[in-house]
């Protein structure tokens, strides 16, 4: 569980450009750039889809989706994306938004009354610590912002948030003191996704996860999307991999926050970081955003709103560039925004040269090898290769603060 933290923590700074000696040499396809890290047990296999507006212009599926029983990866393997969940939710409350039922700029205790009084850390003393009143509350724009303040986990979201109600996990959010001022630190918090989703559910009238089905993942067709699989995509699940700590290959290990069997009855949605899905589904998500909000002649949100999700919303003195959900400046001439998961997940979207690329492992634990530290940057490079694009390894990012 020690080793699922630290590679949490280790997605979560800023986009950092890449040294050209950490580049990798441009391969002719996505096998080709991704089986080198294979043959180094650096993970056990991957999908991957890069597709334009219109149609799909490449997808891979190379290495084992379990190596005990030597199966391979195949293009519909699922996979948990985690914290890839996140802009898929922030999507689903701005629809809220465009319908005027939600404002960015309302407080979250207009919706969750919980959280009046929620107050600050101002300090410490010998008798404990010292609290006071924020200058104002938390708006749901600094929560999909990761500017709340409030902290990364709260004490029910471990070990496992998902064994509670969103009602009632979000309801002890406000037990918590704000870390920081509202607005004033960027400071990456699932429980301020969690909360977006419980925003949802109270002011659509619906649970959030059947929020989520009828307004995104159904009408685009995204079949295998969801917070709760069945027995039969669980036969399609990615097996997850741990790097021994002698780091001599991968040992299969359970997807350490998530409550086994993965079906369940009681196991609950987490707007934060819940979902599993394929590379196919991810990618439907994505052309609608490279269309500007419309796949299939169906509107989902409004170009302006993209952009709005897709600006930098973290302050002119905050360092980290993220919009509402989604984090910024990956891809070529950091045009681009994405979002990464726990177990080494991506997605990418760079409007200016019409593309979106779906990277999918399971793989916990940090890179921390050179060679490790390769593979985003390899799977950029070679997404842009295959869709005909030239792109220097110098003007890509390494998407590790994409999470």
């Amino acid at each position: 569980m020690k080793t699922f933290s630290r590679s949490c923590v280790a997605l979560l700074g800023l986009l950092v450009p890449l040294t050209l000696a950490a580049a990798p040499a441009p391969a002719r396809s996505m096998s080709a750039a991704l089986q080198p890290f294979i043959d180094q047990s650096l993970f056990a296999g991957a999908v991957t889809m890069v597709v334009n507006r219109d149609k799909v212009v490449d997808v891979t599926a190379v290495g084992s989706a379990d190596l005990a029983t030597r199966s391979a990866m195949r293009t519909d393997s699922l996979f948990w994306i985690a914290s890839m969940t996140k802009p898929m939710t922030v999507t689903a409350l701005m629809m809220l938004v465009e319908e005027g039922k939600v404002s960015v700029d309302d407080p979250v205790e207009k919706f969750l009354p919980e959280f009046k009084g929620q107050m600050l850390l101002a300090g410490k003393n010998e008798h404990g610590v010292v609290l006071r009143k924020p200058s104002h509350p938390i708006l749901v724009r600094e929560i999909i912002s990761h500017t709340s303040g409030l902290p990364k986990r709260c004490p029910l979201d471990l070990p496992k948030g998902e064994a509670l109600p969103l009602r009632d996990l979000v309801r002890s959010y406000p037990l918590s003191h704000l870390e920081t001022e509202p607005g004033t630190a960027y400071n990456y918090s699932n429980p301020g996704l969690n909360t977006a989703g419980r925003i949802i559910e109270v002011v659509s009238g619906m649970p959030y996860e059947q929020f989520m089905s009828r307004r995104l993942f159904e009408p685009l067709g995204m079949k295998d999307t969801t917070f709760f699989p069945t027995q039969e995509q669980l036969r399609r699940l990615a097996t997850n991999y741990n790097m021994r700590t002698d780091r001599t290959g991968l040992d299969p290990v359970r997807i350490g926050p998530l409550t086994y069997p993965l079906d369940a009855p009681q196991r609950h949605p987490l707007p934060a970081g819940g979902l599993f899905s394929t590379a196919s589904d991810v990618a439907r998500f994505c052309q609608m955003l490279l269309a500007g909000g419309v796949h299939q002649d169906k509107r989902y949100v409004a170009e302006a709103t993209i952009k709005l999700m897709t600006s930098k919303q973290t302050a002119a003195s905050i360092r980290n560039r993220y919009g509402f959900g989604w984090a910024l400046g990956l891809g070529k001439d950091r045009e681009a925004y994405g979002h990464a998961g726990a177990l080494r997940t991506l997605m990418f979207i760079d409007p200016k040269e019409n593309i979106a690329g779906i990277f999918l492992i399971q793989r916990q634990g940090a890179w921390v090898t050179k060679e490790e530290k390769e593979v985003f940057p390899a799977f950029f490079q070679a997404a842009y290769n295959v869709a005909g694009i030239t792109v220097s390894a110098a003007n890509l990012a390494d998407p590790e603060g994409a999470r």
